[in-house]
């Protein structure tokens, strides 16, 4: 898998996994997103990097319909297919996954070859989790 950054986008699975979207209708984009986190939320104590990538992924293109939270994403790494209004649910199973992603079981926090590389990438992770945090379970700001 070719990585070229820090940011939830910046591999080569994080732009197959948005290719995946690309043609779904509504229904099946929120299935593949809550497919994705409920993976992660549900693995035991190792969490598999790839399903780790595609949880970022899901839960920053959640975060990036929360009003006021500062997550744009690049045109060039958004769907190509236009995201539908993500349902509350999925903000909640976006958070519970970035939490699993960042323990010590997930394949995510190693691997760094970089130290600055791996704390960037937690502040990537922290900066969704942040947003996400921005709406409680009602979609209210808190």
């Amino acid at each position: 898998m070719g990585t070229w950054g820090t940011g939830p986008f910046d591999s080569d699975l994080a732009a197959d996994f948005v290719d995946e979207l690309e043609g779904l209708t509504a229904e099946q984009i929120i299935d593949t997103l809550q497919g994705s986190l409920q993976r992660v939320v549900d693995s035991d104590a190792r969490i598999d990097g790839g399903d780790g990538v595609k949880a970022v992924v899901a839960a920053a293109l959640v975060a990036a319909q929360v009003p006021g939270s500062g997550i744009v994403i690049d045109p060039d790494d958004a769907p190509k297919t236009e995201l539908p209004q993500l349902p509350l649910f999925l903000h909640v199973l976006a958070r519970r996954a970035l939490r699993r992603v960042t323990e010590d079981g997930s394949e995510l926090t190693q691997g760094w070859v970089d130290d600055n590389d791996a704390i960037a990438w937690r502040q990537e992770v922290q900066l969704i989790l942040d947003a996400l945090d921005m709406h409680d379970h009602t979609g209210h700001a808190s």
